[in-house]
């Protein structure tokens, strides 16, 4: 409302000198010291004592029997349900909806502290200024579009009189903000540059499109003439109904535009290129309006077109949103996954539309989401089918006729095919390979149940497949070169790192050094030493010091990427003779480095106090350096193992005698090493 206001009285060419500020870092230090945990969740969650945490039913998920912990101690929050946690501004932020400044000032204001906000650079103010720029742009456009479909006589008769004839309701046209274009090639880049809009901006926005002529030289004798070039501007969407695109705070970013002509050569479809404020991949239609829907439901209803959400508001079915055109992203995905993991598409029955939801639903189980497909009675679509039903039917009819992604690719799959066994074979398969993609492995394991039942299959034939299109997945991904950048994500780390095969990686053994560098790593610990002179001395050193040390000297290298980034962080900090305690991590700027910090320190148990009975309980932190040493000895165990399978498959590819020799020289070498180390943990190896 306060955009609208400011957009509607603010000259357009002031945004030029509006400064954008960012807080200083000791403004954020102050917040982070000053807001207590326990204090900003119980404004939205009632808490009760339990030992030394706070628990209460969490305000990310449904339940009835509280599993949401608070440590005030550790300054965090941690769900055992959902798995959500963080730090109070992450609280803010998830619960909220707020970016990190945001969170930040809410803070600042509810802990009563001043924050300076500095300048930034020129560059900085000035694409800052071009986003906004382009903002201004496309709000005027959306309301020069609005005021042509209700003031002007072509928008009426054609513009509204197509709504109409869809069925829309006025309420509902103006919610999304409809409007019209006029069918004449400038009329919209005239009234903008006659209203003191840049044609800089109408080009970036892509509403306007700039054509030049070529430079033309003319030459007479020794004298030559250059003629200069010319622009040319033209409207790009005159002459259709208009859909304005928002972002998830309600801002104009981009338009669709359908035209209402039949001419065969004409798109039926015109959006807004890719600007600094649009990136269609990262855009959902209709979630601006939905995302309340979509969290009170607990469920996004994902369809095709703008009309199909537009149509189903009307309707009464408000958690909806369209993909529009462009094949379903891996962004688009973690915009619905901020509200719920659970989804239901429901495409086109036709060719495209069946492809289009095979991939997606590929996609969406990649990303860890639960999949649902709705198929409409034949020659509907969310849109047709909505206005031929009462809400609380259409309701009823996505939740009882909702399918498991297994049972819409069976059928579709095996259509006309009369049973042919081999066609039948083809499809199982390509099921397993959608399954293989789920990251949860129980959550894999009942899907292969389903798939079993419903394709009349046995399961165990299904696991055998299941395992070697894992294999053969992961065996290309970790073949696939893959740099770090500075682009490159925390989330895309994690996944390249998600590996299942027991036989392949010392994850759990990795993330077992992580939990106690992160726990304990500033903590000392004494240890046998010499001096000089080769006198034995005892000296403290950090468990953080200790245990790289200890990893240096056998080159052991930690394999997982996150797990890594966090490592070589204490390895910088050692060398500058300092150790990153838990509230570093737990305020770290990698959200993924953050929410596996909380992880690793929390627990929903604490240990009543024994001690009043006169009973004494060992605890990790009383007897650090003999579980540093059981950690150091399981990965190194490990990793011979690993050292001793990649032998083993080296040795059933039939190597010449030269080789076969070293090959199983060196197995006995490992065996006996690895015997060596299980002895220091106490496993007895029964051959």
């Amino acid at each position: 409302m306060l955009d609208d206001i400011f957009f509607q009285f603010c000259p357009h060419e002031i945004l030029a000198i509006i400064p954008f500020a960012l807080i200083h870092k000791e403004d954020i230090d102050k917040i982070f010291e000053a807001a207590r945990v326990e204090e900003v969740v119980a404004d939205y969650v009632t808490l009760k004592k339990r030992g030394a945490n706070l628990i209460g039913c969490c305000p990310f998920h449904n339940e009835k029997t509280p599993s949401f912990y608070v440590s005030p101690a550790k300054g965090i929050y941690k769900c055992f349900g959902c798995g959500k946690g963080g730090h109070a501004i992450n609280f803010i932020m998830e619960h909220d909806k707020l970016t990190y400044p945001d969170a930040l000032r809410y803070l600042a204001k509810k802990y009563n502290i001043e924050i300076t906000e500095e300048e930034q650079t020129p560059e900085q103010v000035q694409h800052q200024n071009d986003r906004e720029s382009l903002l201004v742009v496309s709000s005027f456009a959306q309301k020069h579009f609005s005021e042509n479909l209700y003031n002007t006589d072509e928008g009426k008769s054609i513009g509204l009189g197509y709504f109409k004839e869809r069925g829309l309701r006025e309420d509902i046209i103006q919610k999304f903000q409809l409007g019209y274009s006029i069918n004449q090639r400038t009329a919209f880049t005239d009234i903008a540059i006659a209203t003191g809009y840049k044609t800089e901006y109408l080009v970036k926005s892509g509403l306007t499109i700039e054509y030049k002529n070529e430079p033309e030289t003319i030459s007479e004798e020794s004298d030559t003439e250059v003629k200069p070039i010319e622009s040319k501007y033209v409207d790009r969407f005159w002459g259709r109904v208009m859909f304005p695109i928002h972002n998830q705070s309600g801002r104009v970013i981009a338009f669709g535009g359908r035209t209402l002509r039949t001419d065969k050569k004409t798109s039926k479809y015109v959006n807004s290129p890719e600007t600094d404020i649009y990136h269609k991949s990262d855009v959902l239609y209709g979630l601006y309006h939905s995302k309340n829907a979509i969290q009170k439901e607990k469920f996004c209803f994902l369809v095709e077109g703008y009309m199909d959400v537009i149509a189903m508001h009307q309707a009464g079915v408000e958690n909806v949103v369209a993909s529009s055109g462009t094949a379903l992203t891996a962004g688009q995905i973690k915009l619905v996954q901020r509200f719920t993991n659970d989804i239901i598409i429901s495409y086109d029955g036709d060719q495209a539309g069946i492809n289009a939801a095979l991939k997606g639903i590929d996609l969406l189980l990649e990303e860890g989401m639960n999949v649902k497909v709705l198929l409409f009675p034949d020659g509907d679509d969310p849109d047709s089918y909505s206005k031929k039903v009462g809400t609380q039917e259409l309701k009823d009819f996505i939740v009882n006729n909702a399918q498991n992604f297994i049972s819409y690719k069976a059928n579709i799959l095996t259509k006309g095919t009369n049973n042919d066994p081999l066609k039948k074979a083809e499809a199982i398969k390509k099921i397993v390979e959608s399954i293989a993609l789920i990251p949860d492995a129980i959550y894999r394991s009942v899907y292969v149940k389903e798939c079993a039942r419903i394709m009349d299959v046995d399961e165990q034939i299904l696991l055998s497949e299941l395992n070697k299109i894992r294999n053969k997945n992961f065996n290309e991904k970790r073949n696939q070169p893959f740099q770090q950048n500075e682009t490159t994500s925390i989330e895309e780390l994690v996944i390249e790192e998600k590996k299942e095969n027991a036989t392949a990686d010392a994850e759990h053994q990795e993330r077992d050094i992580i939990r106690l560098l992160i726990n304990y790593g500033d903590k000392l610990l004494s240890i046998d030493s010499e001096n000089e002179a080769g006198e034995s001395m005892n000296i403290d050193v950090t468990l953080a010091y200790l245990l790289t040390h200890e990893l240096k000297q056998d080159n052991i290298v930690i394999e997982n990427l996150l797990y890594n980034r966090i490592y070589n962080e204490f390895v910088e900090h050692l060398e500058k003779d300092s150790v990153p305690d838990t509230n570093y991590f737990i305020s770290h700027e990698n959200a993924a480095i953050c929410s596996l910090t909380i992880d690793l320190i929390s627990s929903p148990y604490t240990l009543s106090n024994w001690e009043q009975h006169g009973i004494y309980i060992n605890r990790e932190e009383d007897m650090l350096k003999k579980s540093l040493y059981n950690a150091i000895y399981a990965l190194k165990s490990r990793k011979l193992e690993m050292m001793i399978h990649d032998i083993q498959k080296r040795l059933k590819e039939n190597p010449d005698e030269e080789e076969l020799m070293t090959l199983m020289q060196t197995q006995n070498q490992l065996n006996m090493a690895k015997i060596e180390f299980n002895a220091l943990l106490g496993r007895i190896v029964v051959k």
